[in-house]
């Protein structure tokens, strides 16, 4: 699949959220005005910006996870996975009904995706490091 040494539900997991994210990205950016609370510097571009640096963490951290460095790929999959809780961040400035639903529905999916895979990655790279997979000779 993507990543020979990650575990393939690791992998599985990646996938999920990284379509979350990107969903919900979009659709902060594509409706940006209509978004309850946003404030006026956050613009489209900024908020497309910012999800080119969180998946930079994803796929270095796919990327590490091949190397001999799998415990912290597997940490930087989990850190991605983390920030897709900041997407509760929208019911700080307006209430989950002030949003649409699918306002609501992408934030909601990428909660939850990004909070599986934070748990899931964070307990493979525990096992990873605990039992090392055998040096190459």
């Amino acid at each position: 699949m993507l990543n020979p040494s990650a575990p393939r539900h690791v992998q599985v997991l990646f996938l999920v959220f990284f379509a979350a994210n990107l969903l919900h990205f979009v659709h902060n950016a594509e409706y940006i005005a209509f978004y309850p609370g946003m404030p006026s510097w956050l613009t489209r571009e900024k908020v497309y910006l910012a999800w080119i640096a969180g998946v930079t963490v994803g796929l270095a951290g796919l990327l590490l996870s091949r190397t001999r460095l799998q415990v912290l790929g597997l940490a930087l999959i989990a850190t991605y996975g983390a920030t897709g809780i900041d997407g509760l961040a929208h019911y700080t400035l307006a209430l989950c009904s002030e949003h649409t639903l699918a306002a609501n529905l992408t934030i909601w999916f990428e909660v939850l995706a990004g909070l599986v895979l934070l748990l899931v990655a964070a307990v493979a790279a525990c096992r990873s490091a605990v039992s090392p997979r055998p040096a190459v000779r």
